[in-house]
């Protein structure tokens, strides 16, 4: 691989879409991107008491996160104060019959009326928009699915997913930002990060 990656500036998310085999997460080329941002002091990958990855010290200004699905994978980084929060989901799409089932054991109660109003050929879509939203969001935060996905909820805008009311250590709602990603019409994905607005780059790997 190429280590040169794009200038990150302070105000921009980069998000990098690659192939997806049988390596685990963590392994080339995740490393690889991890290491080209970081660059060559950087030091051994932490994890938080919920298997959050991240830098310690004063690299805990570099937040980054992945997630895979089938052939899919997503990197994304950005910089911003220790211990910046930042975290990325996708998810290919796929039949799911118990969308509302699920959604009617884990999500918020108004999320869920949201999806029974809608034509039966938009459940699935409306329900892997909230699921990658709040999915990124407890990524970011690192207390991941035990966390609650009650708990981080969203609003429908315009057709727009918009944080509305979160609770507990990530709350509040007004301090995230949740951008959609539009990578085709197989996927639906969403990265998230607590500050402020932020231009989000798409690469491809590799270059």
């Amino acid at each position: 691989m190429n280590h040169d990656v794009p200038d990150l500036h302070d105000d921009e998310i980069h998000i990098w879409r690659l192939p997806w085999g049988s390596d685990a997460a963590g392994a080339p080329p995740f490393q690889a991107l991890l290491a080209a941002y970081a660059g060559p002091r950087a030091p051994e990958v932490a994890r938080g008491e919920h298997g959050k990855p991240h830098f310690p010290g004063a690299f805990g200004a570099l937040g980054f996160s992945w997630s895979h699905s089938r052939d899919t994978a997503l990197f994304a980084v950005g910089r911003g104060p220790l211990g910046f929060e930042l975290g990325v989901d996708v998810e290919r799409v796929r039949p799911r019959a118990r969308s509302l089932e699920l959604a009617r054991r884990f999500f918020a109660s108004a999320e869920t009326a949201w999806l029974e109003a809608l034509a039966p050929e938009d459940v699935l879509g409306g329900f892997l928009g909230l699921w990658t939203a709040k999915e990124a969001v407890l990524k970011a935060q690192g207390g991941g699915l035990s966390y609650g996905l009650h708990r981080v909820a969203f609003g429908n805008v315009a057709g727009h997913l918009v944080p509305d009311l979160f609770e507990g250590p990530v709350a509040p709602a007004a301090s995230w930002q949740v951008h959609t990603l539009d990578l085709g019409e197989d996927l639906f994905a969403a990265v998230a990060w607590r500050g402020e607005r932020r231009s989000v780059r798409v690469f491809t790997f590799p270059l």
